[in-house]
């Protein structure tokens, strides 16, 4: 599997980006797609996930300000990061993992810098 990320980029704190990442190569059926980000100084740490059935989680820093779709025609998945805040600064990388075979793939990571 091979995962194609873009978006990002510079954006001003209370601002809008949105993520894209598109998976190709032998795909599973049964997956979960998400996206991680690792910010300067600190751990990596999931951002959110959905799974092909459309269940989601976000981490606490996120809700209600982070939304993530996925369009399982086209193995694709999106964030939608509204409200950004300076802490949201990192690389974001996408996830995507067979649930049932635990086989899991890296994009090369997006840079998202939220300037206060």
């Amino acid at each position: 599997v091979q995962l194609q990320a873009s978006g990002g980029g510079l954006v001003q704190a209370g601002g809008s980006l949105r993520l894209s990442c598109a998976a190709s190569g032998s795909t599973f059926s049964i997956n979960t797609m998400g996206w991680y980000r690792q910010a300067p100084g600190k751990q990596h740490e999931l951002v959110a996930g959905i799974r092909s059935g459309s269940s989601t989680t976000y981490a606490d820093s996120v809700k209600g300000r982070f939304t993530i779709s996925r369009d399982n025609a086209k193995n694709t998945v999106s964030l939608q990061m509204n409200s950004l805040k300076p802490e949201d600064t990192g690389v974001y990388y996408c996830h995507y993992r067979s649930i049932y075979m635990g086989n899991e793939y890296w994009g090369q990571g997006t840079q998202v810098t939220v300037s206060s």
